[in-house]
């Protein structure tokens, strides 16, 4: 009998649930599960460009889409993070493909071994996330006009460790290379990259959902002064996300090595901005504290979708960008509507 009775908390919460339209009972869905929003969008993207272009939806070109969302995916796990915390880095793609200019030289120039020279890459991805972390998170300087500045810094470095010059990964070893390994499975090709990828999220989902530390990420995130007076220390948290989201870079500089046979300098160039499309489209807040680490991947498909079956129809690669650049649009302002939810 007394476990027919509502308390009053639980009695307020199924009135306000009754009192909500069907729009007001999505948003508050949506805010709840921050990753169905880029699904539904990935899903009738898929069934729109299968209609308009047939090659879409063979398995070589689904492949292909695979591989391609690999090397973004892998940026915006790190992406992702650094935006949970409430931060953002424009930098991240020119960490990647300096990471994997220093391994490529450390292997041609230096004739390190393969497994040396990956190591030294993931401590350069390691201290250009030490430099952004330090200056955001210790400094307290916008973490925009930050990442922003180093993305000029290490756009430099670039140039000056590669001297204008691609490097051919056949001479990197068997370890740099795996990335590029593959095996079928049913008519799909899956590469070792993708499988790095994977582990990237595996082990990143795992520490956000079940550590201390992904919960102070999210708290900091979500108000760094109410995280600061429960005993979090926000700096130091802040530094974390940016210091884990250069090895992250780094990894992804391997998987990228795989994915085009090479290092090049060249390489990335739409990936710094369009890793926080993928985050934004993934349901992560721009101001930190809400999102997840899946959103980001289905983000990250997304945005490699969308300009695989554009260039598929036939579309002009200057409308590529304009329609990823409307679905940031669309993604903000969904953001935005999703913060007015009431409890």
């Amino acid at each position: 009998m007394a476990d027919s009775v509502a308390t009053p908390h639980t009695a307020s919460e199924e009135f306000a649930k009754r009192r909500r339209s069907p729009a007001q009972q999505i948003q508050h869905y949506i805010h709840a599960h921050s990753w169905v929003s880029p699904l539904v969008a990935l899903a009738l993207s898929g069934v729109v460009f299968a209609i308009l272009a047939p090659t879409f939806r063979t398995p070589h070109n689904l492949s292909l889409v695979l591989q391609q969302a690999s090397v973004l995916a892998a940026v915006s796990a790190g992406q992702a993070l650094v935006v949970l915390s409430g931060g953002v880095d424009l930098s991240v793609g020119v960490v990647m493909v300096l990471s994997t200019l220093v391994i490529g030289k450390l292997v041609v120039d230096a004739h390190a071994p393969g497994p040396l020279a990956l190591l030294v890459g993931l401590v350069i991805g390691g201290v250009a996330g030490c430099v952004n972390g330090c200056f955001a998170a210790y400094l307290k300087m916008n973490p925009f006009i930050v990442t922003l500045a180093t993305l000029s810094i290490f756009g430099a470095m670039v140039v000056l460790v590669s001297g204008g010059t691609s490097i051919d990964a056949e001479t990197f070893g068997a370890v740099l290379n795996w990335t590029a390994t593959s095996s079928r499975i049913g008519t799909f090709t899956v590469t070792a990259g993708m499988i790095v990828v994977v582990a990237i999220y595996l082990g990143l989902g795992y520490a956000l959902d079940q550590t201390a530390w992904g919960v102070h990420i999210y708290a900091v995130g979500n108000d760094a002064e109410a995280a600061s007076l429960v005993g979090i220390r926000v700096a130091r948290v802040k530094f974390s996300a940016y210091v884990v989201a250069g090895i992250i870079m780094a990894l992804a500089g391997w998987v990228l090595i795989g994915r085009i046979g090479g290092a090049d300098p060249q390489s990335g160039t739409t990936v710094n901005l369009d890793s926080i499309t993928a985050v934004v489209i993934g349901g992560a807040s721009l101001t930190g504290g809400r999102g997840s680490i899946v959103g980001a991947v289905f983000g990250a498909v997304l945005v490699t979708v969308l300009r695989n079956g554009l260039f598929l129809v036939g579309i002009d690669a200057l409308y590529q960008d304009l329609a990823v650049g409307v679905l940031i649009v669309v993604a903000l302002g969904l953001d935005q509507w999703i913060k007015l939810v009431r409890a």
